[in-house]
């Protein structure tokens, strides 16, 4: 079997005038997790239709599990497994119902089907729970049904579109603990995420916006990589001070973290009396400032306001 479950070279879609992916290249290994980071709109979603073989690229290649996107898309669906972010199993089934049904649509007969299931089961923590309706589980279950029904007949590549959406940290860390077991067993996971904490638990990640790729490469990598630096402002009226301070010359962008603020700058210094003293003009208490190491949303701001056409 070849190390690349995933690759894409220059996929492209677009929709009449309007390109919704353009020119889109990665590798993804088996055996990786593979974040896909993004906001509403990048062409997270396009790109993940193309590579299961559900939308046709305009232009580019693509292959999945070895097979072509624009020539085999349905021999992809058969090697790759999908869960997304809404829970779409049969909440009036129990569990055991609702995988011994798609076990069989999977193909997997009686005796292994059965064998099958005891280990999704015991895999997941759902063992206990077999028995209960799927819609009486709790979030953090039902997302853990969902991937156990994804991995019934042993893909090699998931896709998993928010995986971790609107469920509770303890719930959040659990999913992730299953997913890391998965990649062990040399299954690739190609993730969507708004979280960028859970985006540092990626092997790799990608910034897409607009349709383009901004960066590629190990979190690690991108947040040392940050052209700008970062300067923390703990300081109050807080959103009144984010809209002074990002007029400041020097200042590329900025996050908002609780009570404080990032501003990605190039010199920390000189921003620094800058800072001061327009907060001193404008009546803006500041409390603390100081220089501190990058976050992955500090590089996803970073990269987004270098795009030409960004807005700010």
């Amino acid at each position: 079997m070849p190390d690349i479950a995933i690759s894409a070279d220059k996929l492209t879609r677009r929709f009449g005038k309007f390109t919704a992916v353009d020119e889109v290249s990665f590798e993804i290994p088996y055996g990786s997790i593979f974040g896909f980071l993004g906001a509403n709109g990048a062409g997270k979603s396009t790109t993940i239709r193309m590579l299961c073989g559900i939308l046709e690229p305009t232009s580019g290649n693509g292959k999945v599990g070895g097979f072509d996107v624009q020539t085999q898309p349905e021999q992809i669906k058969t090697v790759i497994s999908y869960v997304s972010q809404r829970f779409s199993l049969y909440s009036d089934l129990t569990v055991i119902e609702n995988l011994s049904f798609y076990g069989q649509i999977y193909g997997l007969k009686r005796e292994s089907l059965s064998r099958r299931i005891e280990e999704v089961l015991t895999m997941t923590g759902l063992y206990r729970f077999c028995q209960r309706l799927s819609g009486d589980l709790s979030g953090g279950m039902k997302q853990k049904l969902a991937i156990a029904n994804a991995i019934l007949h042993k893909p090699k590549i998931i896709f998993l579109d928010e995986p971790t959406a609107g469920l509770d940290p303890l719930a959040r860390r659990s999913i992730w603990e299953l997913l890391y077991s998965l990649a062990e067993q040399g299954t690739s996971l190609f993730v969507t995420t708004h979280y960028m904490e859970e985006a540092e638990r990626c092997n790799t990640i990608a910034f897409i916006s607009d349709g383009k790729i901004l960066r590629i490469g190990r979190p690690a990598d991108l947040r040392h990589q940050l052209s700008a630096k970062i300067l923390e402002v703990a300081c109050q009226p807080l959103m009144k001070a984010s809209r002074l301070f990002l007029t400041l010359e020097g200042v590329r962008g900025i996050t908002v973290y609780g009570t404080t603020l990032n501003l990605n700058v190039n010199d920390q210094k000189a921003v620094s009396a800058r800072v001061v003293d327009a907060a001193a003009r404008e009546g803006v208490e500041i409390i603390s400032i100081r220089p501190i190491g990058a976050s992955l949303e500090d590089v996803f701001s970073d990269l987004d306001s270098e795009r030409p056409d960004a807005k700010h």
